[in-house]
C-alpha cells in the first residue's frame, strides 16, 4: 500500500514543486530559490524549444498575407460575472460565457477561456511582444481554444490548438472610463489568492474598437509562462488601449506568492528561429494610403509652407 501511495503522489509532488519553482526576473534574489525566465527550461524543456514567445516584432521582416483578414467576434458583447483573481503571477479571469472568435485565417472557430495580463513597474515598460524594440506599459492576453475541444489539455496537444489575442497598452491624458470597474477591483485582490466578483463586465469593454482591430501581426509560437506549450497561434494587435498613469500603476499594487511587489511580470523576448511574422492587409492598406496620399500631393505640386 505504501508502494502505490508513494507512486500516485510523488509525480503530483514533484509537479507541485516544479510548478512552484519558476518566477519572473524581478523576483529572483540571493535570497530565493525560483528559477527566473533564463532557468525555466530547468523547470519544464518546451521552455528551450525553437517556437517560444514572446518575441520582437521587427514589422520591415513581417511578410504580407492577404488572408489576415478583420476577425469575426460573437459573444464579445455579452455581459458577464466572473471572479478576478490574483493567483501569485498575475491577475486572471475566467470566461464564463460562449465567446468566440474566427475569421482572420485562424482555419477553425476558437472559444474564449480567460484573460490576463502582463505588466512593468509603476507604468513602465512591461509588454511581452515588442514592435521594433519598443516595450509598451502593459499587454493583455485573452486565450481562447478550440471550439472542438472540451478540455485545455486537449487542445495543447495540437500545434494550433490555443489561439492568443495580444493587445498592447498606452499611456493616455486622459482614464479610459471602461476599465474603472477593472482598476477598483484590484484593490480587494492584493494578495496571491485574493479574490473579487466583476459585475457587468463584457469582453468588447477591455479591447479595442473593431474598426482599429484592421492592423495586426500573426506568427506560431508558445505559452509565455511554464510550461511554455508550443501550441499558440498568435495575434497581436498593431494598435494599443489608452490606459491613464493611475489606471497603469493601479497594477503594481498587487503582491506575489512571495509579498513582494507584483511587478516586471514578462518574459524577455525569445528567438525568432528564422519563423516567419505576417502582417493583415489592414496593416498594408494603411501604409499604402500614406505613399498614395504623397504621391498625389507630389503630383499636384503641393507642399508645406514657411
Amino acid at each position: 500500500m505504501r508502494c502505490v501511495l508513494s507512486a500516485v503522489l510523488l509525480p503530483l509532488i514533484l509537479r507541485a514543486c516544479t510548478g512552484a519553482d519558476w518566477c519572473y526576473q524581478t523576483q529572483v534574489s540571493c535570497e530565493s530559490h525560483c528559477k527566473g525566465p533564463d532557468r525555466w527550461s530547468e523547470v519544464n524543456a518546451e521552455c528551450g524549444k525553437s517556437r517560444q514567445s514572446p518575441i520582437n516584432i521587427v514589422t520591415k521582416k513581417t511578410k504580407l498575407d492577404e488572408r489576415l483578414t478583420p476577425f469575426k467576434f460573437t459573444g464579445y458583447q455579452t455581459v458577464f460575472e466572473s471572479t478576478m483573481k490574483n493567483n501569485g503571477h498575475s491577475v486572471r479571469v475566467n470566461i464564463p460565457i460562449p465567446a468566440t472568435v474566427s475569421g482572420g485565417n485562424l482555419g477553425e472557430t476558437y472559444k474564449a477561456v480567460q484573460f490576463h495580463l502582463h505588466w512593468g513597474t509603476s507604468g513602465g515598460p512591461g509588454s511581452e511582444h515588442t514592435i521594433d524594440g519598443e516595450q509598451y506599459p502593459m499587454e493583455l492576453h485573452i486565450v481562447h481554444m478550440k471550439q472542438r475541444y472540451n478540455r485545455l489539455e486537449d487542445a495543447l496537444r495540437d500545434p494550433s490548438g490555443i489561439a492568443v489575442l495580444g493587445f498592447f497598452y498606452e499611456e493616455s491624458s486622459s482614464s479610459n472610463r471602461k476599465y474603472d470597474h477593472f482598476t477598483h477591483g484590484l484593490r480587494s485582490i492584493q494578495n496571491t489568492n485574493g479574490n473579487t466578483t466583476l459585475r457587468k463586465i463584457s469582453l468588447n469593454q477591455l479591447i479595442l474598437p473593431e474598426a482599429n482591430m484592421t492592423n495586426y501581426y500573426r506568427y506560431d509560437g508558445s505559452l509565455t509562462t511554464p510550461g511554455c506549450t508550443e501550441a499558440v497561434v498568435w495575434t497581436v494587435f498593431e494598435n494599443p488601449i489608452p490606459l491613464d498613469g493611475e489606471q497603469l500603476r493601479a497594477f503594481s499594487t498587487l503582491k506575489f506568492n512571495d509579498g513582494n511587489p507584483m511587478v516586471g511580470t514578462f518574459r524577455p523576448v525569445q528567438p525568432r528561429n528564422g519563423r516567419v511574422v505576417y502582417r493583415s492587409s489592414g496593416a498594408a492598406v494603411a501604409a499604402s494610403a500614406v505613399l498614395i496620399l504623397a504621391s498625389i500631393s507630389a503630383a499636384l505640386g503641393l507642399s508645406c509652407l514657411n
